[in-house]
């Protein structure tokens, strides 16, 4: 995979995969507003997935889990513009604002796509991706104009982007059964669930009887078969949004598990 970063300064960037295919398990530690500007991304979370192109616009909540597909489109590359709204830069915004905390309502994706005020934001960044010196508070202004038209665009943006909150302990068995198909390291899936690493392992034995290795296997296959036999997807496709990392490992994983080939449950015309 060729891949390639420019640098305003480490929260905005031009992002570029020349390959044709990319895909990566992800748990975002900041908001990241993303400008496409050519290529096709696929974001499968739990509960919904979204196909963005060249000209959509979109907001990542942090600490949020997410399958990212990338593929080029009409030969051109994989190429966006990324902006990252951390932590510091956001309460350094809303210290002078009163915004009473709530707790936040939504994990999903903020759509805002070829949004006019937006678009102009993120692209008035392009020039100076091809300059060496640029001025130190050039990158401050941008994010707090584009904050600032977030907040325009949609009235809910604030419980996202003023909750500071570190995840808290909650239901381990219900969060994994909802986002098991996401392949992270168990420290991950442990301080997404407020956990360290030695107690999310302790109370995940107690909840399901088995390691969790094993039982995000079964869980993944399960999903695959379902997907394959009733959904009538292609094996390709189901193999990387269920958590696997490439197809040799799942048609081998598929195969011990259910006795047959998963290009087998398929019918020639889905295959082809």
């Amino acid at each position: 995979m060729e891949y390639q970063a420019r640098y305003i300064t480490e929260d905005i960037k031009l992002s570029s995969y020349e390959d044709k295919f990319f895909k990566s398990d992800i748990m975002f530690d900041q908001h990241m507003l993303v400008w496409f500007l050519s290529g096709e991304t696929k974001i499968v979370q739990a509960d919904a997935s979204y196909i963005f192109g060249k000209g959509d616009i979109f907001l990542i909540p942090r600490n949020q889990l997410a399958t990212i597909i990338n593929y080029p489109k009409n030969d051109e590359p994989h190429k966006t513009v990324v902006m990252h709204l951390s932590r510091e830069i956001l309460k350094n915004y809303y210290a002078a604002k009163n915004i009473k905390h709530q707790p936040q309502k939504s994990s999903r994706i903020f759509c805002f796509n070829n949004h006019p005020l937006l678009e102009s934001c993120l692209a008035s960044l392009i020039p100076y991706f091809e300059m060496k010196d640029i001025p130190a508070d050039i990158a401050s202004i941008k994010i707090t104009e584009a904050i600032s038209i977030l907040r325009t665009l949609d009235k809910e943006i604030d419980l996202v982007l003023a909750n500071f909150e570190e995840p808290g302990k909650i239901d381990l068995a219900n969060y994994m059964e909802k986002n098991f198909m996401f392949n992270l390291p168990l420290e991950k899936f442990g301080y997404l669930t407020g956990r360290s690493l030695t107690t999310f392992k302790r109370d995940f034995k107690k909840a399901f009887t088995m390691t969790p290795q094993r039982w995000l296997t079964q869980k993944r296959l399960e999903l695959a078969y379902y997907q394959l036999t009733e959904k009538k997807k292609k094996p390709q496709e189901v193999c990387y949004e269920v958590g696997f990392e490439n197809l040799s490992h799942f048609s081998f994983a598929f195969k011990k598990q259910f006795g047959i080939a998963p290009s087998l449950l398929v019918s020639p015309s889905v295959t082809s």
